[in-house]
């Protein structure tokens, strides 16, 4: 091992109440041994280089990260909190998620999970509504909430996305929102978009006696965004939504600070860049890790049956972990204390149509969004019995009736299930 990296690692060591401790997987590169690998992985992300340098001094020493586990190809690194501008999230991440993952020493590296101490909690306030806030605001109290995103993605004028929006709602839908890449192009300006759909709300809260929201998409360069924030809430919108990694955590956090009273939703467009290769990159969990600690109020978290990729065992955990205050450790898995921090509502989203909601429900529990964009607007009689579909099969699932059994007197449902499930 490298002199410069030989007081990185220490097997004996016990983590501080004040330490960070990040969960890496980790495969050296050829020729390179596990214990070397892992100090230079905690060498880069805290106070060390590749070679000893003159500079170094004894009381900078003792601020190094300690790699104090090693268990297969899975390794725990302690970073001490002075290293950290603590309300910084994307000084946290250029510190523990920086240059290591280009490190000659390591053939594969991922941040697999981090667990935050208290004094870095401390510093952030978490969702301003969270689960019970969101269900209190949208007057549901058990059901899980279905939402649908208006189809196609992009092209649909202001007018136009605004009657499918009535549509969803009117057929049962709780939520409609934007998708990830429409934002304010010409064929449909945000301004005149957010009127419509809110005009197109509120019409719907009247005729249905149900509480509606519309998630407008305010991603945008971040003083353009915060103007959009405010025209939202000016209109008398509930909801904001923020592609999360594309906007950034800087962004992130300065709309977590400047929304007021909006929930946030975050969508998490681009994420698998990051999160797909499992040997490589940051877990989707890490990143929802961080998006709690900001205070996203609902966050994606994948569907296990949809047309996205993600395992039952990675969405589960996920899942379990945001709306969880105390995560006890598991396989991998670090032990979480978020005390004041509020639970974030999960999102299941990509591919659903009614046919997958006994089994999400089955999977996830009730506290989940259940969105379903083709699977409500791809109804063979149009978007208002899409949604109403949808709403059956939340009904059946919510009395424990099948669904076959339930469609049987409810026509909306068949002609979905006709579709998707019973397709000869």
């Amino acid at each position: 091992m490298k002199e410069s990296y030989a007081h990185y690692i220490d097997l004996n060591y016990k983590p501080r109440k004040d330490d960070m401790i990040c969960l890496f997987y980790v495969e050296p590169a050829k020729g390179v041994s596990m214990k070397e690998a892992a100090a230079a992985v905690a060498a880069e992300s805290s106070t060390g280089t590749w070679t000893e340098v003159t500079t170094m001094k004894k009381r900078i020493m003792k601020m190094s990260a300690k790699v104090f586990d090693i268990k297969g190809h899975y390794v725990k690194i302690a970073y001490p909190a002075e290293l950290f501008e603590m309300d910084n999230v994307p000084e946290i991440l250029s510190s523990v998620a920086g240059n290591i993952f280009g490190m000659k020493e390591v053939e594969n590296l991922r941040l697999v999970d981090n667990d935050f101490p208290k004094v870095i909690l401390k510093r952030f306030k978490g969702p301003k509504h969270g689960i019970q806030g969101v269900r209190k605001i949208m007057r549901v109290k058990k059901r899980p909430l279905l939402g649908t995103i208006v189809k196609p993605k992009l092209g649909l004028h202001a007018s136009e996305h605004a009657q499918v929006a009535y549509n969803a709602w009117i057929g049962g839908c709780d939520i409609v929102k934007d998708d990830e890449n429409l934002t304010s192009q010409k064929f449909n300006p945000f301004e005149e978009r957010v009127i419509k759909t809110l005009e197109a709300r509120d019409k719907a809260e009247e005729e249905t006696g149900e509480r509606k929201a519309y998630m407008a998409n305010v991603t945008a360069e971040t003083i353009e965004m915060l103007e959009r924030v405010d025209f939202v809430r000016s209109q008398g919108g509930k909801y904001v939504m923020v592609d999360i990694i594309t906007t950034g955590w800087s962004a992130l956090q300065t709309l977590r600070e400047n929304s007021g009273r909006l929930i946030i939703h975050a969508h998490r467009a681009m994420h698998a860049a990051l999160t797909r290769n499992k040997k490589h990159g940051i877990s989707m969990l890490a990143i929802a890790d961080f998006a709690r600690l900001i205070g996203v109020d609902q966050i994606h978290i994948g569907t296990i049956f949809g047309k996205m990729h993600g395992s039952k065992k990675e969405v589960t955990t996920i899942d379990r972990e945001i709306r969880e205050m105390i995560i006890k450790p598991g396989e991998h898995k670090l032990a979480e204390k978020w005390e004041n921090i509020k639970p974030v509502f999960p999102v299941a989203s990509g591919g659903l149509h009614p046919g997958h909601v006994p089994k999400l429900v089955k999977t996830l529990g009730t506290d989940i969004i259940i969105q379903m964009g083709g699977g409500i607007h791809g109804h063979p009689d149009g978007t208002t019995e899409g949604a109403v579909a949808a709403r059956q099969a939340l009904e059946a699932t919510m009395q424990g009736i099948s669904l076959k059994k339930y469609a049987v007197d409810h026509r909306e449902l068949r002609r979905a299930l006709e579709k998707w499930v019973y397709k000869k």
